[in-house]
């Protein structure tokens, strides 16, 4: 089985990435406890997570997998024999062991914490993401971007959960200078516009984990239908990264220990930004005729 179907399978096996798993206590316990009867493949996993917990937490079940040398199902797999749902179940799990309440309000958070330090660190955090973005983003990756996008016919774009708010920007923002395109939040939508599309089609998804399993079904359709791909994702191996063509990275610090991101969406709005520049000075007197054109509609809604 190629690394494509092994991440697609381990991404249909984890259903934890989507709807409500219930509280998963002790983790670390349970690790030590079952270590001893499982197989040695699952052992290597278990003994991994047991002496790296605090890493695992910020890990990509692809991650996680080539650390131990196992594959991505091996790992869903010894997650459900803990009684997780899945992987990112697991980590969840693993947080609540390991870290302050607090911390699932944000990282860098104490409790005591008055109203300035709460907006310092909060402010701080986001600038932090927007500066170790910068400097792993890939300038020729943005660039073989902006290329696929210009040479589509249509552009899509895909995200659910804190993506959806990113991708919808960048919907607004690329019908503001001209771009056919159009934007899908549905995952089930998704799934069906993404087996429709082909090679004349420009497929952007957004993901902070690269492992929400509606999301990866959605690139990988796409991938299969023939369209060219794109991801922003945050920096790291994940499944999503196997069915894209281009890949943008995020840097933000912030854990799994939310089930939203934070600091990322900062990033992902930021990158959004570079490509919507680069688009339009691409297409620059297409794009500053839509630009002035549509300006002029929407002053109508102005006082």
């Amino acid at each position: 089985m190629g690394r494509t179907q092994r991440n697609g399978a381990a991404e249909r096996a984890d259903p934890s990435a989507s709807g409500r798993a219930p509280p998963l206590d002790g983790i670390i316990d349970r690790v030590q406890v079952v270590r001893a009867t499982l197989s040695p493949t699952a052992r290597r996993i278990a003994e991994f997570i047991a002496a790296n917990a605090a890493e695992v937490v910020h890990m990509s079940v692809t991650e996680l997998a080539e650390r131990a040398g196992a594959s991505e199902g091996s790992v869903v797999s010894l997650c459900r024999q803990l009684g997780a749902k899945g992987f990112h179940h697991l980590k969840l799990a693993l947080a609540r062991d390991l870290v302050q309440p607090v911390q699932f309000i944000h990282e860098d958070l104490e409790r005591g914490d008055d109203v300035g330090k709460i907006v310092d660190k909060v402010f701080l955090s986001d600038v932090q993401a927007l500066q170790d973005t910068l400097k792993v983003l890939d300038r020729g990756a943005v660039a073989r971007a902006v290329s696929l996008i210009l040479g589509a016919e249509r552009v899509e774009l895909y995200g659910i959960g804190s993506a959806a708010p990113i991708v919808e920007d960048a919907h607004y923002r690329m019908v503001r200078i001209g771009i056919n395109c159009k934007v899908v939040i549905d995952s089930h939508i998704q799934a069906i516009s993404a087996s429709l599309t082909g090679p004349k089609v420009a497929v952007i998804t957004v993901s902070h984990s690269g492992s929400t399993h509606e999301t990866v079904t959605a690139m990988r359709l796409a991938k299969e239908a023939g369209a060219r791909t794109i991801c922003i994702t945050n920096f790291g191996k994940s499944p999503i990264q196997s069915y894209a063509d281009v890949v943008l990275h995020t840097m933000a610090r912030e854990t799994q220990f939310r089930t939203e991101a934070m600091a990322s969406r900062i990033a992902q709005l930021c990158i959004v930004d570079a490509l919507i520049a680069c688009l339009a000075i691409a297409t620059y007197d297409e794009a500053v005729e839509t630009i002035r054109s549509t300006f002029e509609v929407l002053s109508v809604k102005r006082f």
